[in-house]
């Protein structure tokens, strides 16, 4: 490092530094850089101006830009890459399950009682600790029923001064504290309050829990900012530089907050439901309206429900339930789905629609096929949101036909196989998260994690886990050996470009990030390793050393 920076400034002194214009804020150089760029694949260096790239290419090439006040950083041969893009997430949620609690992996009361105190020190003061869904994992144990029970015995003297209300992960059941109980008025004479010999156990049914759920208050801002904060620091940790967020209202002003206060250390492509087209057109709003911080994105759709819960819609039923899945509310909209697609890309909105199951997708890309001919879309990227589970290969052709966007989350794949062909089958679930199939048609594939998952799973906002699960197929501990439907599988640098140049492009933003080039936005990773060269099956092993959003450092390892 510090010969690397002697011989720099000693270059300045010989040839003169350059112009002022022209002199670095910062430089990364030895290193071996994937840029994402077709014209210069390849790097060894990268200068910094302000918030831009000024150069990429060779360390002679670069060190030209090296003035006096220039800082160097000598990487000793790490990986550089574009900030990574998260195409699916939900950010709110993420905030809310890091700074206060998460139990989807409880399933006994001296964990519970750990995670509660954990969450208690976490909160502000006035905070409530609600949700945490415990025992989604315990439902996959060889004993489904024997899913945890707890008493408020567990908690109440941690949490005198806390009301607590928690979730099992199936709404099913739900436990209140002492304070909470005391809050909402609720006795052993109230309906779904159970109590063993006179005394309440905290246990109530959904019924008796809305008591409780009407006395929360909301959030405050400062409780949100600081979710916000958490959440922001997780992506940082994983190079995660643009997020393209499912965004409720309520955390919009959250981001527009700290936008204001320079606060945000993640750039946020928002998207609002796709009901909402035309409050937003009426106000004057159309996809792209911001700034490179927050902007606003695509409207989200929604055709029909999830995996998880059996409520994708198929052309042939589940095997455990006998049922084909459902349609969700927009599909009843007085203007019907395609109504609300025609109307919201008219008015200069991009639709990105949730369809899971495979009659969900055939019938999601009918009416867009049919709305497409009714307005002018030439310039708009339309998205399947999931797109988990094709018919068969000519579904992706119909899809590279109408230059539709897969967007997808690849650590779907390695939860859901726990289950999958025992509900559908392994014949029907052989074009599932068809990675490879939609690739060869010429489907662009989008990556991202829809972190921080269901009240079933937890996703990591980890890219690397994604493109390992993309890549190999495979659980983190490595099984199924070659993977699952291991003829989906693709190679990393095809789900390296899902994760960074085809995002920037599904979002309109291709001429500001994704890739590593003069002009762009310095929004740049830097990882210990060469995720092109190493046994892919050590990806999630690789760590992100540095991240930089507008050549500001957001994470140093």
């Amino acid at each position: 490092m510090r010969l690397m920076l002697s011989l720099c400034l000693l270059y300045v002194l010989l040839v003169g530094a350059p112009a002022d214009a022209q002199i670095a804020d910062r430089v990364l150089t030895n290193a071996v850089l994937w840029t994402g760029d077709e014209e210069q694949p390849q790097a060894e260096a990268l200068a910094i101006r302000g918030d831009r790239i000024l150069a990429v290419g060779a360390h002679g090439d670069v060190e030209q830009y090296i003035g006096a006040s220039t800082e160097v950083l000598d990487l000793d041969g790490a990986f550089v890459v574009p900030g990574f893009i998260d195409n699916h997430t939900h950010f709110n949620r993420a905030g809310a399950l890091l700074l206060g609690i998460n139990l989807l992996d409880v399933n006994d009361e001296a964990t519970l009682a750990a995670a509660v105190e954990a969450a208690r020190d976490r909160l502000p003061e006035d905070a409530w600790i609600t949700g945490g869904d415990w025992g989604a994992y315990a439902q996959w144990a060889d004993d489904p029923e024997d899913l945890m029970t707890p008493d408020r015995e567990a908690i109440d003297d941690l949490t005198t001064d806390t009301p607590v209300f928690l979730s099992r992960f199936d709404g099913e059941q739900f436990l209140a504290n002492a304070l909470a109980l005391e809050k909402a008025g609720l006795t052993c004479q109230d309906s779904g309050v159970d109590c063993e010999e006179g005394r309440m156990t905290g246990r109530l049914t959904p019924e008796a829990a809305a008591a409780v759920r009407d006395v929360i208050p909301e959030k405050s801002m400062a409780q949100r900012r600081s979710e916000a904060h958490v959440a922001m620091e997780r992506l940082a940790a994983h190079g995660v530089t643009t997020i393209h967020d499912i965004t409720p209202p309520e955390q919009m002003r959250v981001f527009q907050q700290l936008r204001a206060s320079d606060e945000l250390s993640v750039r946020v492509y928002a998207r609002p439901t796709l009901d909402r087209w035309e409050a937003l057109a009426e106000a004057g709003f159309t996809h792209g309206f911001g700034d490179d911080y927050l902007q606003l994105g695509g409207l989200k759709g929604f055709v029909d429900g999830i995996l998880g819960n059996a409520t994708a819609q198929f052309y042939e039923p589940y095997a455990h339930t006998g049922e084909r899945g459902i349609w969700r509310e927009m599909m009843g909209h007085p203007d019907g789905m395609q109504g609300l697609i025609r109307g919201a890309s008219a008015a200069g909105h991009w639709p990105q629609i949730h369809a899971i199951g495979d009659l969900a997708i055939d019938t999601l890309l009918t009416m867009m096929e049919t709305a497409r001919k009714s307005v002018e879309a030439a310039d708009q990227r339309w998205r399947v949101i999931h797109t988990q589970h094709l018919r068969s290969p000519e579904v992706a052709d119909q899809m590279a036909a109408m230059d539709l966007i897969a967007e997808m989350q690849p650590i779907h794949a390695i939860d859901d196989m726990r289950w999958m062909e025992e509900r559908i089958g392994p014949e029907r679930a052989r074009y599932t998260y068809a990675f490879r199939t939609l690739d060869d048609a010429g489907v662009m594939l989008s990556f991202g994690s829809d972190w921080p998952g269901t009240n079933a799973s937890w996703y990591t906002s980890n890219p690397l886990e994604g493109i390992y699960a993309a890549v190999t197929r495979q659980t983190l501990d490595g099984t199924p050996d070659g993977g699952w439907i291991p003829e989906e599988r693709i190679d990393v640098e095809t789900a390296l470009r899902a994760y960074t140049v085809n995002n920037a492009y599904a979002a309109g933003q291709e001429d500001t990030r994704g890739r590593l080039a003069p002009g762009l936005l310095a929004d740049v990773v830097v990882l210990s390793d060469n995720v092109l060269t190493v046994d892919p099956t050590t990806l999630p092993d690789i760590e992100v050393l540095h991240t930089f959003l507008g050549g500001r450092e957001v994470y140093a390892r």
